[in-house]
């Protein structure tokens, strides 16, 4: 699962707004800023999944341990689109 620190870090590393997550994700920008709401906004699930496969598909590693959570991006997997 992806968390709204993860989906804000990623956007970040790729240089991304949200504008731009949430049309690769095909997810509206309204669902975007609640799943990265730092208020802890109730989320569908199909949204968090959209959101991680469209990070994952740019280069994104999500990255859940026991110690914490983070993300890397994956060298030669950015799109330069």
């Amino acid at each position: 699962m992806i968390t709204a620190r993860q989906s804000r870090a990623a956007r970040a590393l790729l240089g991304w707004n949200q504008e731009t997550l949430a049309d690769k994700a095909q997810v509206s920008l309204t669902a975007l800023k609640r799943l990265e709401s730092a208020s802890g906004l109730e989320v569908y699930e199909t949204t968090r999944d959209q959101v991680r496969r469209a990070l994952e598909g740019n280069g994104i590693l999500l990255l859940t341990t026991d110690q914490g959570e983070g993300v890397m991006v994956v060298r030669g997997k950015i799109d330069k689109r």
